[in-house]
């Protein structure tokens, strides 16, 4: 949503530098990957699968809804969906019902948002209308499938983890390749996952993890750029 927003990727860049503020700390640590693995990996049956998981995202204890949204806010420079094709993903947290939003779903982007963001047991489901919805990575971390038609598709995935009946990543970039499309994936090298660190969620790590992003782009400028050759 912010590299559709139309603020230039400097200014983002330079955003991601600044200290953290109004953000709510989080811990995404092995206790907590460790109850997404045990709530969604005992079945074969990804629909199952999600909606075990949605269950206990509502179960869980978290911040308040309104907290988390207005961190979502902030974090938008527009708050109207770009003219652009943007989709979001998320869970149906009942269902397990796997939902894409755009535009025309009429849904605020704040919200889709914040429903594509809701990491089960760490922050709350997004109510919109009268169902809630959790992170669309808990049907893919990457969900690069949805670029299926594209003549070129450069997938930026900062994880590529998968658990349980989650589809991975190779097979996704595969059905692309097989359906014509040129694709580029990018994805953490050693430097950039020492500046995350294992607490993916941690906002004190957001500009070390900027600065390492920015050295491995010029390292992977000329593959990416070879795509549209």
């Amino acid at each position: 949503a912010q590299v559709c927003s139309g603020v230039p990727l400097e200014q983002l860049y330079e955003a991601q530098l600044a200290p953290p503020s109004g953000e709510q700390p989080a811990r995404l640590g092995f206790a907590a990957v460790a109850r997404l693995v045990w709530a969604g990996g005992r079945t074969r049956d990804p629909v199952r699968s999600r909606a075990r998981i949605g269950a206990m995202a509502v179960a869980a204890r978290t911040p308040s809804e309104a907290s988390r949204r207005a961190v979502i806010e902030a974090r938008l420079p527009r708050r109207e969906w770009p003219a652009r094709r943007l989709l979001v993903t998320a869970v149906d947290a009942a269902s397990g019902e796997f939902v894409v939003f755009d535009s025309d779903s009429d849904v605020s982007l704040v919200d889709a948002v914040g429903a594509s963001c809701a990491v089960p047991g760490v922050w709350p489901p997004v109510t919109i209308g009268a169902r809630r919805y959790v992170d669309g990575g808990m049907r893919s971390t990457v969900n690069a499938d949805l670029a299926a038609g594209a003549g070129r598709v450069l997938v930026v995935a900062p994880t590529a983890a998968a658990f349980g009946p989650m589809p991975r990543l190779s097979a996704q970039v595969a059905g692309l390749r097989a359906g014509g499309a040129r694709v580029a994936v990018v994805t953490p090298d050693a430097a950039a996952r020492t500046a995350i660190g294992r607490n993916v969620l941690d906002p004190a790590r957001r500009a070390g993890a900027a600065r390492a992003g920015r050295a491995q782009a010029a390292a992977v400028a000329d593959e990416v750029a070879a795509l549209w050759a």
